[in-house]
């Protein structure tokens, strides 16, 4: 038997027996990764020791120097580990917790004993005890730990993706959304878990690591701040193209108005991402709390023609305006979509002898408005009456009148009664004489004009 110094100047002695399973489970899954075997076993036998084990090369007592891992260092694979700390540090923590351990391969089994150091007989240091292999054909490492319970082993697996209940949502060039379980969301650094969330809508799998998170990455490999992490969470969810990770994301983005808004959605360009994925993947049109009231004919309009109403904030229907969607169609909110319908539009004019009696008797009225401001003026040509009109550019309703030089066009429904139809017909009248458009100061002097000559005319009267 041969003695190897581990050399452990400091023990964690705030690790518990869970965290030094962590350690041997995630050298086993880096080690299926590099070389690509099959899945690592845990399993408990009927002496109710703990077997975990990978089917790689097989550990040798090299492996317990404390140095850079020059392999996973230089991998491009999803590896847990790049220091060879962390073994290390699990040994320390089963001795202290008397926890028994045997780590075999092919090269020899391992167990741990204190010992004299070399030289120094009077010093006593954590060795590992490296003996003859018990199996020399065994395929990969086994650990075989006495003493731990299985509390301890749920607990050091609960770090882990694989053993976890969320769903894979998507995959990203920096890491993976993860539709999140039971539980806090959580964010994993290549399937470890190294923090949790309690108002994140989805949990992530970090495979690309910024140089803050590789900073704040401590030997513990726990609780690591938002600060490290936020910024690449942001990244994965802007590099995000799927339906489905749209539809939760805008979803969320409702709850803005009741206050139970995540935490991702408070990041304007995530929002904004959300509305580019759902608006290329679905028909739907984005409108503001107001705009659902004040231009609610224009929302129905968009009900009806089969249209998803997804409410968003003011903040976030400024920045989608203009804005084009993944497939190069423009982002549908309620301008686009009034323009959108305009420029489909058609009149559907209605003859004078298709009139009812009531309409047709307003209609013929209309020589007697005009004369009241001293005829019909000479630009205006026909006057025409239509079952549909454009939408006004305020409020996003459809217009009463429309003057269309050289015609003026009015709505079928204001010939419900004379002074409906009479009001929208000097409206436009003043349009066409002032050739200006509502709120101008020109407009507003004709439309004074024709008040003060036909009030004139009916006191006269």
């Amino acid at each position: 038997m041969n003695k190897f110094d581990l050399n452990i100047e400091k023990i964690l002695e705030n690790w518990e027996v869970s965290f030094a399973v962590r350690e041997i489970i995630a050298n086993a899954i880096d080690e299926q990764i590099l070389t690509d075997t099959q899945n690592i076993s845990i399993a408990k036998d009927k002496q109710k020791r703990w077997h975990i084990r990978d089917y790689g090369r097989g550990l040798r007592y090299q492996h317990l120097t404390q140095k850079e891992n020059e392999e996973k260092l230089k991998s491009t694979k999803p590896i847990i580990g790049k220091f060879g700390i962390g073994l290390k540090d699990a040994l320390a923590t089963f001795y202290r917790h008397k926890i028994k351990i045997l780590i075999k391969s092919k090269y020899g089994d391992i167990t741990l004993e204190m010992s004299s150091k070399s030289g120094f007989a009077d010093i006593k240091t954590l060795h590992a005890a490296v003996s003859d292999p018990s199996d020399k054909n065994l395929v990969g490492t086994e650990v075989i730990l006495d003493g731990t319970t299985d509390s301890d082993i749920d607990k050091a697996k609960d770090f882990f993706l694989i053993f976890s209940d969320e769903t894979l949502l998507e995959k990203t060039k920096f890491g993976e959304v993860l539709k999140r379980g039971k539980e806090n969301s959580r964010i994993y650094i290549n399937g470890l878990k190294v923090a949790e969330e309690d108002n994140f809508l989805f949990s992530y799998n970090i495979t690309s690591m910024t140089a803050a998170m590789k900073r704040a990455l401590n030997r513990e490999r726990t609780h690591v701040g938002r600060t490290a992490y936020s910024d690449r969470v942001k990244s994965i969810l802007l590099e995000c193209r799927s339906k489905d990770v749209a539809e939760l994301l805008v979803d969320d983005l409702k709850e803005y108005q009741t206050g139970h808004l995540h935490d991702e959605l408070n990041w304007i360009d995530v929002s904004v991402h959300a509305c580019r994925l759902l608006n290329a993947s679905d028909k739907v049109i984005f409108v503001t709390p107001f705009q659902l009231i004040d231009a609610k004919e224009l929302v129905d309009r968009a009900k009806n023609d089969g249209y998803k109403v997804i409410t968003i904030p003011d903040t976030v229907s400024e920045k989608i305006r203009g804005l084009k969607d993944f497939k190069g169609n423009p982002i549908r909110d309620i301008e686009e979509y009034e323009h959108e319908w305009n420029e489909s539009f058609e009149f559907k004019f209605v003859k004078p002898e298709k009139l009812t009696k009531d309409e047709k008797g307003v209609f013929d009225r209309t020589k007697d408005i005009f004369d009241l401001i001293g005829g019909k003026p000479k630009n205006v040509k026909e006057i025409l009456i239509s079952e549909t009109m454009r939408l006004e550019k305020v409020g996003f309703f459809e217009a009463s009148g429309l003057w269309e030089s050289p015609r003026i066009i009015i709505k079928r429904s204001q010939l419900r009664n004379l002074e409906a139809y009479a009001g929208t017909l000097l409206h436009e009248t003043a349009h066409a004489i002032s050739g200006k458009e509502d709120v101008s100061r020109e407009f507003e002097l004709k439309l004074t004009e024709f008040l003060g000559t036909v009030s004139e005319k009916s006191l006269d009267k």
